[in-house]
């Protein structure tokens, strides 16, 4: 029974994987329009970046906690 949670959790980690790299790849194409862009504030520009930082230290997180064993 506790080897089926363990793959439904698999599962949900890899969904959520998934999202966030939709997501991380979305960040970039954004950032890109919108350097292309004169008048764009940096500020803004530089909090995208971050989001994008954030949401690949979360993508690797997640990986680890789906394979634990690639740590020892």
């Amino acid at each position: 029974m506790r080897d089926h949670h363990r793959v439904i959790d698999a599962d949900t980690l890899r969904d959520r994987i998934l999202q966030l790299e939709s997501e991380h790849s979305g960040l970039d194409r954004l950032i890109d329009r919108m350097s292309e862009e004169p008048g764009i504030d940096d500020l803004e520009i530089q909090r995208l970046k971050k989001r994008k930082l954030k949401v690949k230290d979360t993508i690797i997180l997640l990986q680890l906690q789906l394979e634990p064993e690639a740590r020892n």
